[in-house]
Parts: C-alpha cells; sequence; structure tokens
C-alpha cells in the first residue's frame, strides 16, 4: 500500500492509523507548497486533488474516514469492528465530519494553513463561529467521554482516530480543552498510543523519494 500524505491535518490521521495498527504502508510525501497535488498525475488517483489517498493495488481510495476503516479492515483488527459496533463507529464518523471535525477543520484552516502558507489573514468572522460551534460539539463529546473510555467500546477505533485528529493541535488554533476534563484524559490516552504522537516518524524505508504517482 502507498499513502500519499503531506504534514497537514487530515493526512494526520490516517499516517497515525498506519503505524499504530502496523500497516504495510509506505509513506508517499507530496509537496503541496509546490502544488504536487494539483498535477495530473495526482489527479489521476484523486480528482479532489486533496490529501490523503491510499493506493491499495488496484484500489484507491481517499477521504481520511475511509481510509481508517481500510486499514483496520486490512489488519483485521477492532480497529474497524465487524459486530455491532461497526454501526457505533460509522455514527461519530458521520458526526465528525457533519460537526466535530468539521469546525475544528475550519478553525485549523483560519489559524494554522493560511499562515503557514502565506494566504492572507484569518477570517474573525469564521474563527468566531467556527469556535462556538466546535465548543458546543464538545459538549457532547465529553460528556460521552465521561462515561466511556474510548468513543466506541473498549480499544482505540477509527471513530477515536478521526475525532482526536485536531487535538494535537489544540493550543495553536484554540480549542478550549481546559473545559472538558474528560476529552483532556482522552487525548492523553491517544497520546500514549503507539504511533499518534508522531505520526510522520514512520522508519525511513517506508518512505518513496519524491516522484511521479504511479
Amino acid at each position: 500500500m502507498i499513502l500519499y500524505f503531506a504534514d497537514l491535518l487530515y493526512p494526520r490521521k490516517a499516517c497515525a492509523a498506519a503505524s499504530y495498527l502496523g500497516a504495510p504502508v509506505t509513506l508517499r510525501p507530496i509537496d503541496v507548497e509546490q502544488d504536487e497535488h494539483k498535477s495530473p498525475a495526482f489527479l489521476a488517483l484523486n480528482p479532489n486533488g486533496l490529501l490523503p489517498t491510499l493506493v491499495d493495488g488496484p484500489m484507491i481510495i481517499w477521504e481520511s474516514n475511509a481510509i481508517l476503516c481500510h486499514l483496520g479492515r486490512k489488519m483485521r483488527s477492532d480497529f474497524w469492528p465487524t459486530d455491532e459496533r461497526q454501526v457505533d463507529v460509522i455514527r461519530w464518523l458521520s458526526w465528525d465530519a457533519a460537526g466535530f471535525g468539521r469546525y475544528a477543520g475550519e478553525l485549523y484552516f483560519q489559524l494554522h494553513v493560511l499562515k503557514r502558507f502565506n494566504l492572507g489573514p484569518a477570517d474573525d468572522a469564521a474563527v468566531t463561529h467556527a469556535r462556538e460551534a466546535f465548543t458546543a460539539c464538545a459538549e457532547i463529546l465529553d460528556r460521552h467521554l465521561a462515561e466511556h473510555e474510548w468513543i466506541v467500546g473498549t480499544s482505540p477505533t477509527a471513530a477515536d482516530f478521526a475525532l482526536g485528529a485536531p487535538l494535537p493541535y489544540a493550543d495553536e488554533i484554540g480549542l478550549p480543552l481546559a473545559a472538558f476534563p474528560s476529552m483532556r484524559r482522552w487525548h492523553e490516552q491517544m497520546n500514549a498510543l503507539p504511533g499518534w504522537a508522531s505520526p510522520f516518524d514512520m522508519p525511513r524505508h517506508t518512505r518513496t523519494s519524491k516522484r511521479e504517482p504511479s
């Protein structure tokens, strides 16, 4: 498997999952500053021109949450459960995409991406709205985590890796973790997992040199 990535929010969770699961994945860095993600060769893999993108033989998978599920299935891990928990994981992945992750992603874009790539100032109104909406979602998640060790079941699943993705950037983008003790406890658990804290530091032999996607 080849995982095309850059050191950004959504690729982070896919790389972290690959590392945590010990998946036989080769990381292929994409230089977004040089618009490599917009090259014809990359667009042939992912017409959205977005990262991450996973190639597994004839399968090409884009959307980070789908990649999480595929990696869990590939490794036959409870990371992607096959019993009734699977529906609950899908529920939380959907909730993440529609709310929690959506608003965290907006804060990440406004307060990290724009600055990092010199794309102009943040939109203060967008930041205020996203932070308020994220906080409302965080209240729901914190209540859930007050009664559950992990998002679903008794071990980490794709739901934890999806929902936890923005938390390493909390200080930079102003996520109000101080107000949510159960989320802080959960984040500390995530930081203790193999591969989570440093998802891009996979062994050198698992990386390809920069070349056109093939």
